[in-house]
């Protein structure tokens, strides 16, 4: 079943709308970290015709996708400005029965949690309760690096942009084995760290997931609580979760699968990241709320968190380089850098040169796969999400991202006729 929301606008503003949509000149990323704009959309209205044209693009990708065997599920949300313009699902939920992916089926989202993270601190930061450069020991008395220097010097924007000097995914192994967070916090001093904190990039989960135990210990609530109260509830996200529990009490859950030679089987959801590292990977959500999560980073829930606060969360922290990444061979793809809790990619069109920023995360867990990407100049917003692990989750940003290109600016063109022909 296909949803699409609409709010009508006056059509002299849609023109405007869809005219700054394909058009827009957005400020380059440059070397040197700068503040992303955010503010509050204005309303959008789609016309019937661009509202067919794009749930059948949609819709025929992923058919397509799911007729060639490359994926057992999926499910898709594209907001625009205040609204949530298409969201569907796709597939099947368990390969072996019958029961289809809809908009309410709920999957594990993965590493896109951490920009739950990110924005959870800032809620906090926002309050007064913290600040970005609290020292992560203050909080977390058990941590220590091998040097006591370097260990005083570890603040919290350093575990959200991952630039504590720890080598590559320290520890990861220790999380998925279940081990206390505050345990593998005390074993950091076995691993040489390889820079000074704030120097250089270096993508983690354990570390990371101190953010968690450092929100816990301001609020004295355990964080899954935190997160339904301070964002879930406040979004209507009424699927949303950060625990194992609540996923299997749920009876419309995307079960994950692993490739077979001859096709898929389901496999069994674990508890990885559920007891010691939600804010890294614990996040549950159907595509549904994830429209209504993305409906927020565009800036239209200030009541939950200001713009200028998301600003900052947003902001460039690191220049990512060294490991080669799916999202670089995304068109127009410049650079990338790390932000909090969030990828911040600058892309130059090849024609125009024009250049533009998107904030991006992909996920894996347990055999799942997402990604989300905010486009703030254009104040839009795609996600996927995935029960399985597949080669096409490289690409669905950028290629549905064309789909709404291609038919805004018909759109746009067929307006511009009609506006001369009345002229």
């Amino acid at each position: 079943m296909k949803k699409i929301l609409v709010i009508a606008v006056p059509s002299m503003l849609f023109i405007a709308l869809l005219f700054s949509f394909v058009s827009a000149k957005q400020p380059e990323l440059a070397q040197e970290p700068q503040a992303i704009q955010i503010s509050q959309p204005t309303e959008v209205y789609f016309p019937n015709s661009l509202k067919e044209r794009l749930a059948d693009s949609i819709q025929a990708y992923f058919n397509k996708a799911i007729n060639q065997n490359q994926i057992v599920g999926a499910a898709v949300a594209i907001v625009k400005c205040d609204s949530i313009i298409y969201v569907d699902g796709y597939g099947k939920r368990n390969i072996a029965l019958k029961d289809k992916i809809n908009e309410e089926t709920i999957f594990r989202i993965g590493s896109v949690s951490k920009g739950f993270a990110g924005i959870l601190t800032g809620i906090h930061v926002e309050e007064g309760l913290l600040n970005w450069e609290d020292r992560i020991v203050d909080y977390v008395p058990d941590f220590q690096l091998s040097s006591k220097e370097r260990t005083r010097k570890v603040t919290l924007s350093h575990v959200l942009s991952h630039t504590t000097g720890l080598p590559y995914h320290s520890f990861t192994n220790l999380v998925e084995d279940g081990l206390s967070i505050t345990r593998i916090a005390s074993k950091f001093k076995e691993v040489r760290t390889i820079e000074q904190p704030g120097n250089i990039y270096s993508y983690q989960n354990a570390v990371f997931a101190l953010s968690g135990k450092v929100i816990e210990q301001v609020t004295g609530k355990p964080l899954r609580e935190v997160i339904q109260n301070r964002i879930f509830k406040p979004l209507q996200m009424t699927t949303a979760s950060a625990s194992y529990e609540a996923l299997k009490e749920s009876d419309n859950v995307a079960q994950p699968h692993q490739r077979i030679r001859h096709g898929w089987r389901s496999k069994r959801i674990n508890k990885k990241y559920y007891n010691n590292a939600i804010a890294a990977g614990g996040i549950n959500a159907s595509i549904t709320d994830m429209g209504k999560w993305m409906k927020f980073l565009l800036g239209n829930n200030p009541e939950v968190m200001m713009p200028n606060t998301m600003r900052t969360v947003f902001s460039p922290k690191i220049q990512v380089g060294g490991r080669r990444q799916y999202y670089q061979k995304w068109p127009g793809y410049s650079k990338s850098f790390y932000g909090l809790g969030w990828r911040v990619h600058s892309f130059v069109d090849a024609d125009t040169k024009e250049s533009s920023t998107i904030v991006h995360h992909g996920g894996s867990v347990n055999n799942y796969r997402s990604e989300i990407a905010i486009y703030p100049n254009e104040d839009l917003g795609i996600c996927v999400l995935f029960n399985s692990q597949n080669k096409m989750a490289k690409n669905c940003i950028p290629t549905i991202y064309k789909m709404i290109q291609e038919i805004m600016t018909t759109q746009n063109d067929q307006l511009l006729k009609e506006s001369l022909v009345l002229l």
